[in-house]
């Protein structure tokens, strides 16, 4: 099992691989698993970059992240500014349906409303602006209204999640309530848990995910 120590270097390297984060100066501390990450970043892109990385590093179960965005002069644009870019971006982006989200910016923070069918829709639509400068942030709260009127059956989810070559289902526990599936139980990787979430997204009629997967590299290793 890695120590504190050798999980804080491990994800302190993990980000230092990274070209985007090359020059960045970013904090890391480890406390049972628990990373935080602090400091700051001349891109919204590249505070994203750094959590993904950390989220990677086996032996992450859980990521506090305080790194602040902070553009120099040069870089400032008005709110007006990257609303205008955003929308321009949400537009030419093919997954996300024509004026079915609404934005919103406050000193260069993005908040993103509205309703959509698919959840997948909802994630393209926070991507394509995350690599527009002048965005500090981005708040998601696009919610799930899905147009089908399928009954969601639990096995589907379950068999959806077991033909995953990258997900270890063993430990996944599946229930449905509603329009509401939930997942509980353990996996190895923070990328197992993201993945399950992503797929259990993918079921129709679905309005809500809860992923309450434990995550835990060593719990394999201890069967």
């Amino acid at each position: 099992m890695k120590n504190n120590s050798e999980l804080q270097s491990d994800v302190q390297n993990a980000m230092k691989w990274e070209p985007l984060l090359n020059a960045a100066e970013i904090g890391v501390t480890a406390k049972e698993g628990i990373v935080s990450l602090t400091g700051e970043v001349d891109s919204y892109a590249k505070k994203l970059c750094a959590e993904n990385a950390a989220k990677k590093v086996i032996g992450v179960k859980a990521l506090v992240e305080k790194i602040e965005v902070k553009f120099p002069n040069s870089w400032t644009k008005t709110n007006t500014e990257i609303a205008n870019e955003v929308l321009t971006a949400l537009k030419s982006n093919w997954s996300v349906p024509n004026d079915k989200v609404a934005v919103k910016v406050e000193d260069g923070w993005v908040t993103l409303s509205g309703e959509l069918p698919w959840n997948y829709q909802k994630e393209a639509a926070k991507s394509a602006i995350n690599f527009l400068s002048g965005v500090k942030g981005v708040t998601n709260n696009i919610t799930i209204k899905s147009e089908s009127h399928d009954a969601i059956e639990k096995k589907d989810v379950e068999n959806a999640i077991a033909r995953s070559w990258s997900v270890d289902d063993s430990d996944i526990k599946v229930s449905v309530s509603g329009t509401t599936v939930t997942l509980k139980g353990t996996v190895e990787s923070w990328y197992q848990k993201e993945e399950a979430g992503r797929i259990a997204w993918n079921t129709p009629g679905i309005w809500h995910v809860k992923n309450d997967l434990e995550v835990d590299y060593y719990y394999a290793l201890a069967l």
